[in-house]
């Protein structure tokens, strides 16, 4: 599926503190980009004589939509921005939204406290079956750090980089690129040959964007356990979804894992837009 020049990026709101952490983030990536931001609220009115009538129902739906306006407006002045009160559940409305959106941008819903595997949430549900990139948000915006990415050198590589660098730009950051050589013993130091390969996989972004400071590391160890370690200093993780197929429901381990525990919001990056995986 093309990407227009002029798809939004889409940020879902709730009343929750990460939705207009969410918002700040969808409004940088949206003026960045001199895309237009479009705010949604997913507004399920279910029939019931007992519930209160849809007027008072709308009424706080249209007060989250309201303050995630007046956030977006104060965040970036310069936007074209519109929003949606859209009657139906959040899953499914958003999954629709992020078949034209350039980006998805949501809150974490309090993932990152959540000590099981809620694989139901919102948040992973979105990230694993959007047609788009998804950026999940944490409750705050951390200080200014260096941009985080995870690359295995794989099929996702070249679209984790792109994403990378580019919001390292927008960011005035450093870009920290971490390859993992998961070795049989963690102690056995990484063969040279695996920097020699990062280098050269990186080369063509670092002359494509000469002013980002780029760092590059090659760590022994588990990936998802040295890629958490790394997000507790930065200021954003981009991570690809490695080896995804579009009839898959879920999100790779190491996905998942970051969602699950990055102190940092996580931006889940597609090799492709792709149609979203119905709800």
């Amino acid at each position: 599926m093309s990407l227009t020049a002029d798809a939004p990026v889409v940020v879902g709101v709730d009343d929750s503190p990460q939705s207009l952490t969410a918002v700040r983030l969808a409004a940088h990536e949206a003026a960045a980009h001199q895309r237009p931001l479009r705010i949604v609220h997913a507004f399920n009115w279910i029939a019931d004589p007992s519930a209160p009538i849809e007027g008072e129902l709308r009424e706080p739906a249209e007060r989250i939509l309201n303050q995630a306006a007046q956030v977006a407006t104060e965040s970036e002045p310069v936007l074209r921005l519109t929003c949606a009160l859209i009657e139906g559940p959040a899953l499914t409305t958003l999954l629709r939204e992020s078949g034209s959106a350039a980006l998805l941008v949501l809150g974490d819903g309090g993932l990152s406290g959540q000590t099981a595997v809620p694989i139901e949430a919102i948040s992973v549900q979105i990230a694993a079956r959007a047609g788009c990139s998804v950026l999940v948000a944490r409750e705050n915006l951390p200080p200014p750090a260096p941009v985080l990415v995870g690359i295995d050198c794989g099929a996702g590589t070249s679209t984790a980089l792109d994403f990378a660098f580019d919001a390292a730009a927008t960011r005035d950051s450093e870009l920290v690129v971490l390859r993992v050589w998961e070795a049989d013993d963690p102690s056995e130091e990484p063969d040279p040959s695996i920097a020699r390969q990062l280098a050269e996989t990186v080369a063509p972004w670092q002359e494509r964007y000469p002013a980002v400071r780029v760092t590059q590391q090659v760590r022994s160890g588990e990936s998802k356990h040295l890629l958490i370690e790394a997000s507790r200093t930065a200021e954003l993780v981009v991570v690809s979804m490695r080896g995804e197929q579009p009839s898959r429901s879920m999100l790779g381990a190491l996905s998942q894992t970051l969602l699950y525990h990055s102190p940092a919001p996580v931006v889940i990056v597609r090799t492709a837009h792709e149609l979203y995986i119905q709800a």
